[in-house]
Formats: C-alpha cells, structure tokens, sequence
C-alpha cells in the first residue's frame, strides 16, 4: 500500500470554512471480480466562496470525474487527493467513476470468502480515514451530508446498509441492486455497507425493524443466542430511550457479526457490524457473555453519542469512546441481568487505562488540538486512555455531579448538536448548565493532564484509637469511599463502616477502638487512581482477599496488587501465592479471569526470570486444579450452549472453564492435556468443543508433542475460518527451525495472509519455552516489521506491533535492538506507537526481574 497523505486538522478547518456538503449518492457494483470493485459517487455541495480544494479518494483506477458535467484531468490525482481548483461560489455536483481494490486487512471494503462452505461476504470498516478506499469523499467529520447508497450484488446475497435496503432490479445474470434508504445527515466515516448470503434473524421493537445477521456456516450459533442478543438489544434501546429525551435518530437497527474485524465492534447508524467472534461456537464464560452484551450497549449509546452528535475534529474522540464506554457498562447495569459489570470494568479494563497512563505514549484524556495535527496522529488515540480512562473519569464525574445534573446536561448537548458536531467546550457548557459546580475547572483538571494519581492511607493508633488521611501523589479531586474491615470469628473479614471522603482534603477520618484489619481506598471503584494499601492491610489482604464480601471491593484489592507488582513494590510469587491460595474460593468470574490473565501472561510469561517460571507454572496449575476440582458435578446440561439457566451453575461451568483454559496454556508436560485431547473430554467435563481442542494443540504443538499430522488433521475435523487460525498458530508454535522460518515468512516475505491469519501465526511464533531457537528472529523483527508496515498499512503495523514483537526476550540486548530501531528508523506513526509502548513494557518487565 505505501504511506498516503494524511489530512491535517488546519486543512480540514478550511475546507469546512470553504463548503457545505449536501449529498452522497454511492452506486457500488460487487460483481467486477475477486479482486476489485467498481464504486460511482455523486457529491452535492455549495461552496461559500470562490477558493480551491480537494477530494480524497484512494482507486485502483480513476475512470473519470467530472465537476458540474466538465470533465477533470485525472492525472491531477495525487497521494489520495483530486484537487478541485477555480470553484465558485454557489452550488456544485462532483461525479467521479472508479475501480476500487477489495482488502483482506480490515479495512475500507473487506472481503472473506468462508472456507467451510465457499461463500464469499464483504463489509465496509471506514473509521478513521478508509472512506477513500470505497467511495470519493470530503472526508472529515464535520462535513455531514446524506447519503443514499445503492449496491450491485451478486445473485442470492443480501445487502444492508445504514437505512432499510431494497431490492430494485435484477439483471439477466442473477445479479440484484439494493438501494439503501437516504440516511438523515452523517459524518462520511459512518457510512456502512455489509452484503453477502447473510443468515439474518428479523424482528420489530418500538416501531422499527430490527435484526441481527451472520455469515451462514454460523447460522446455528447465532441461532441459539438470537434470543439472548435481541433481548439484550431490546433492554439496552428501552432503557437509552427512558435516559435519553432525543428517540433512535435513524430508520433501522441492524447488528452484523463479520469475519476478520479488527475492532470489537463500529458504531455504524443503523448497521453495527461486529467481530464474528462474538457469535460463539465453544462454551464461554458468562463474563464472556456480559462482555458480548456490554460491546451492544457501547455501540447502541454511540447512535446518540458520536452518530448523532459527531465530534468536530479527531481530538475529541474520547466523547465517543469515554461516554459508550461508560455508558454501556452503567446501562447494562440497569437494565439486564448483568448487574456487577463493573466489577469486569475494574479488573480488566481499568487495568488496560492504567497501563497505558503509565506508559512514554500517554496522553490526556481530551488532548490539546495542537496535539492531534492530522488523521495519522488521532488513530494513535484508540487506547486505554480514551476508553477506560475516560469512562472512569465519567464515572467520577456523576458520582461528584450527581447523575440526574450529568443527565440533565447530557440531554441538553444532544439538543443543541443534533445531526451537527461538537467540541469538549460544547460538552462542558451543557453540563455547567445544570449544576453549580465549577465543571470547567474539574474538566481542565481531569482530562487535559496525564498521568495516574497515587492514593495511600496514612494511619495512626494512639490509645485513643486510630486516624486515617489519604496522601495523593498527583493533581486531580478525587471523591472516594474508604471501606473498613474486621476479622469476624471466622476469620473471615466483615464490614465495619464504608465512609466518603474528598482527596485532597483537610479531613482527618478518626475512630475509636482498635484500627480496622483492613482499610480499603476507593471502594466502589468510583475514581481514577492507583491505591496503595498500608502496611498492616497489605497483610490483611494477601491473607483474606477472597472472605472480602463484595466482589467489587476485591476487585480493588487485586489491582492495588497488580498496581505493586508492576512498579517493583511486590514481588510477583507473592502475587502468585495469594492467587494460589485465594482464587479456588473467589466467586467472581470476572476476578477469576483477570487474575488468571494477568498471573499467566505478564507475571509467568515475563516477570518470573526464566530459572523462577516453571515454579511460577507449576503454582498456576496447581490453583486451577483446584477450581477444577471445586466444580465438579456438573451436567450436561449446565454447559449447553455455554450457559445455564441457573446462576449458580453457569457461575460454576465459567469458573471451570477458565480453570481449565489457563490448565492447559501453563502445562510444561503433555500428558494430561493430551490424554483429554485423546478422550475428546476434560475429565469430569466439559467435552472439547474447538476452541478447547485447538488450545490445547496448540500447548501441545509449543512442547513439541504435537506435529504436523496432528495439525492436519484437527484442521480436517474444524475446516472453519477459526481452524484455519487455529493451525496456523499450532504450526508456528513449533519448535522446529523449519516450522519458525516457514512462518516468519509467511508473515513478513509475502504479503497474502490476511489480517486475522497473520495475527495467528505471530501469536503462534513466539515461546518462551523457545528462547534459544528464536533467538536471531528477535533483531530481525524490526527491519521486517517496518517493512510490512510501510506495504501493508496502519492495521497490519498493529497486528505486527501487538502480536509479533519479541516480548518474550526480557533481556537488555532486545531492549538495545528496539530502542536502536526507534532511534534509527523512519517507520509509519502506527507501528512507532506499539514499539513505543512494547518496549516500555520490556523496560518495566526487566526493573520487576532485577528488583530485589
């Protein structure tokens, strides 16, 4: 592909300075080939004055363009850009004709042919600047118009798009044209095609048609959780709707679930399209579920936040992402069965916020304009920061607001921005409208800086009793609940007073008595920061995390511990010992999850040196046995489809299903995982369903106890998209210098694999098992990265960023090699961001190794 202009923000200031653009009609035909598409676009627009601009638009080929019927050079196009020069003012139509090339990575129009039954699908991902790729556009958000969309198909596909489509003619071929109904006014970014033989389940709620819709070799799965989904659906719009004083804004709501999708989901209006995986063909957990729901509520709060009301430039993304973010886990809350979502939120996402803050590539929550320059900046954006980190700053700020003002001011920016664009100040204006709060110095103060605050308790006894004040190392407000707790008879911990407290503050918390076992700050989770935990309530809790009685509040624990493993405050066994001896008594799927996640992938796998992880291994094991054998009893029944009816028993099935998963990625010998392979069952259950056959090939494959036949033959048994995945991981996780230099090929010679292929092969390629065997591939990363990412573009730099970096190699010759390559190397801005980011990982793992 090669690196391509980017827009910069002054040039979009002056292009909205210059028109105001009425209508897109797009005319796609999908029946050129397997290769490329033809795409016809129309543009209404008036301009304000005389000047000269440009239209960006990325073909294969440029047929022709024609500005009000007089033809334009086309060899003028350059760098994605056909400039329009002597406009007048007044009313203009720009018609330009082209040849598109599908994509296989993600982006612009996508396309998969399935291998399990040969059909073929395409989609439109377009966020951020990829509209290029499909149609002609004056691409930036704050250029809204309507857009009617029409597609030629071939025979037996179905088309969606943002509005209700039709069929309105058939050629002699079979081939059908679909017109989309004209949407209301829309950024181009928001525009969404999906065609091809889709399964589609249909039904109606509150006046509209909705349906949910999958490719058909996932026609069952979809099946047995249309129902869960649709409700899911329905609760979400019903409950927005009671929130909300603006209805739906548009004329449908579709929910596809594609192949090969790079994101969780996007917010398209009327047209969601999310990653096909969310459609489940294994047993998953029921925080697994809540997950799938939460990405429904975050895109369904994005028709308000973002679709109807569209930031005006990139710099304001988190508005989108913070307020979905937030708001799909408090409405999951409300209004599902899902009530303790954010206990998940604190111990995975939160966690993601955090390590991002603390990382060279932070950035304030709400960047200064001049910090977000052009499209290729603002894609950077898409982290922990705008999502978790701004959804907790929300969170903090309606629990300092109250929620009926954030409400209030909430309905008022949708009032005064419907269908246009708005900016931070907009956002904070409509709140201060509703409160006496001073909201724009709580703004400035919480979403222009970086960085986490540090809150630890400073506790004193006398004879009198005891004293508590919160020293805060940072410089935001922060209102927070401080628990304290006993030992009970039991020896269990109960509660004794949970009190709210502003940091900072002149208050001093005094009690009578003896000083509580425990002190815990932020209970609740209601703030942003890092907690520490006083000496005496350190011991407390790495002897009775898990009798905390409120999940939420253990969740706090946790990652006050995760938060001191990471800055070298803890050492890592310790952290390994209290999972060991606490998580076969937790409850909480979510916990189990996250501290399973975070003990197997950053403590075994990179913060143990490489003498401490089989121990580190061996205590994983160990703790999931005995979940494993804590659930046993389990029917039939209780893992069909991967949930019960009973709360009970789908809690069981998760947590021994997680059990089981980390059983198997932490095994060091084979016998065990294999005999199950073998038996086609876990003993006492579940049966292997995929998902759990592959894993377990695939530890297998990595203690070269699996081989090629193997994998061939797994791949017989799961011909799908997923096997395809599945042996390609298995076969790069080999350790056999054939197999590493077959694959490290494969990803970095030819540039044929797809997105989610390549992704699977790179998750294969690096063991830490296989140190020594891949040694030299660690220098060779980063020219061939760089490489790649200069072809293949910003979604692959990603995938080769996240999944192909040596983080295995926590050494300071790979940590000299990267930085040499950051110093050195001109590389795109996508693959400079996760260098960044992975070697301050590298930095952090190597100071947790050599910290005494």
């Amino acid at each position: 592909m090669g690196p391509m202009s980017v827009l910069t923000r002054n040039e979009a200031q002056l292009r909205a300075q210059l028109l105001d653009v009425d209508h897109y009609a797009i005319d796609l035909d999908l029946t050129t080939g397997d290769e490329t598409f033809d795409s016809t676009t129309a543009i209404r627009f008036t301009a304000r004055s005389d000047g000269d601009t440009f239209v960006e638009l990325k073909p294969e080929t440029l047929r022709s363009a024609t500005l009000d019927g007089q033809p334009l050079d086309t060899a003028t196009l350059h760098d994605g850009r056909l400039p329009l020069t002597g406009l007048t003012a007044g009313p203009h139509e720009l018609r330009v004709d082209t040849r598109m090339r599908y994509s296989h990575t993600g982006e612009g129009m996508h396309r998969f042919t399935d291998p399990t039954d040969g059909e073929t699908y395409v989609y439109t991902q377009l966020f951020l600047d990829d509209v290029q790729r499909v149609y002609a556009a004056f691409d930036q958000p704050d250029l809204k118009a309507a857009f009617t969309i029409t597609v030629t198909a071939p025979a037996g596909w179905t088309v969606l798009a943002n509005g209700i489509t039709e069929k309105t003619g058939e050629r002699e071929d079979g081939a059908t044209t679909w017109r989309a109904a004209t949407t209301p006014v829309i950024s181009t970014y928001l525009a969404a095609v999906a065609a091809g033989p889709w399964h589609s389940i249909r039904t109606e709620h509150a006046g509209l048609p909705f349906a949910i819709h999958c490719r058909r070799s996932l026609a069952d799965h979809l099946d047995a959780d249309a129902d869960e989904i649709l409700g899911i659906t329905r609760d979400c719009f019903d409950r927005y709707h009671a929130k909300f004083t603006e209805p739906y804004p548009f004329d449908s709501y579709d929910q596809a679930f594609v192949p090969e999708f790079n994101a969780g989901a996007m917010e398209n209006p009327g047209l969601v399209t999310f990653r096909d995986e969310f459609v489940y063909r294994s047993a998953v957990t029921d925080t697994e579920r809540q997950t799938r729901a939460m990405v429904i509520a975050h895109e369904m709060a994005h028709m308000w936040f973002g679709d109807l009301v569209t930031l005006r430039w990139w710099d304001d993304i988190w508005l989108n992402e913070s307020f979905a973010e937030y708001m799909g886990y408090q409405t999951l809350t409300e209004a599902t069965r899902f009530t303790d979502t954010w206990t998940d939120f604190a111990i995975t996402r939160k966690a993601w916020g955090y390590d991002a803050d603390q990382r060279p590539s932070t950035h304030p929550v709400a960047p200064d304009p001049a910090a977000v320059p052009d499209t290729a900046s603002a894609l950077l954006n898409f982290d922990g920061i705008s999502y978790a980190k701004g959804a907790s700053a929300l969170r903090q700020l309606v629990a300092w607001l109250g929620e009926k003002d954030f409400l209030a001011g909430i309905n008022t920016h949708f009032t005064r921005h419907r269908f246009a664009n708005a900016s931070l100040a907009d956002f904070v204006d409509s709140l201060a409208a509703h409160t006496d709060r001073d909201v724009h110095a709580w703004a400035d103060t919480w979403l222009r800086t970086t960085g986490t605050d540090t809150l630890t308790p400073e506790i004193h006894e006398s004879p009198d009793g005891w004293t508590l004040a919160v020293r805060r190392d940072g410089s935001r407000p922060h209102r927070i609940n401080v628990a304290a707790f006993d030992h009970a008879p039991d020896s269990t911990l109960e509660p004794r007073d949970v009190l709210d407290l502003d940091v900072p503050s002149d208050e001093i918390v005094s009690g009578a008595g003896p000083r509580p076992a425990l002190l815990v700050l932020n209970d609740a989770d209601l703030t942003y920061a890092k907690v520490r935990l006083d000496a005496h309530s350190l011991d407390t809790a790495l002897r009775g995390i898990s009798t905390i009685p409120d999940p939420l509040t253990r969740a706090v624990v946790w990652n006050s511990l995760r938060d001191m493993v990471r800055d070298g405050e803890l050492d890592p066994s310790a952290y390994l010992d209290t999972a060991h001896t606490h998580l076969p008594a937790e409850n909480d799927l979510a916990i189990v999850q996250g501290v399973l996640g975070f003990a197997r992938t950053h403590i075994a796998d990179r913060y143990v040196t490489t003498a401490d992880r089989p121990a580190a291994l061996a205590v994983l094991t160990s703790a999931t046995r005995a979940l494993i054998r804590r659930t046993e009893g389990l029917t039939a029944d209780d893992w069909k489809s991967g949930q019960s009816t009973e709360r009970r028993s789908a809690q069981d099935a998760g947590l021994r299903l997680t059990a089981v998963r980390t059983f198997i990625d932490s095994a060091t010998q084979p016998d065990t995982i294999a005999a199950w392979l073998a038996d086609g069952t876990v003993t006492g259950g579940p049966e292997l369903d995929p998902e759990l056959r592959w894993r377990i090939l695939a530890r297998l494959s990595v203690l070269g106890a699996a081989d090629e036949t193997d994998i061939a033959a797994e791949l017989d048994r799961d011909p799908t998209a997923t096997g395809r995945e599945g042996a390609a991981r298995c076969r790069a996780a080999m350790p056999d210098a054939a197999a590493k230099e077959a694959a490290w090929e494969r990803m970095f010679a030819h540039d044929d694999l797809s997105n989610y292929l390549f992704s699977a092969t790179a998750q294969g390629f690096w063991q830490p098992e296989q140190a020594e065997l891949v040694r030299p591939y660690v220098a060779r990363f980063y020219p061939d990265a760089v490489a790649l990412a200069d072809r293949r573009g910003p979604a692959m730099a990603e995938a080769a960023g996240r999944y192909a970096f040596p983080a295995h190699a926590v050494d300071p010759d790979a940590l000299r090699i990267g930085q040499d390559c950051l110093d050195t190397a001109e590389m795109i801005p996508a693959l400079r961001r996760k260098l960044v980011d992975q070697l301050d990982d590298l930095t952090r793992a190597l100071h947790i190794r050599t910290t005494p």
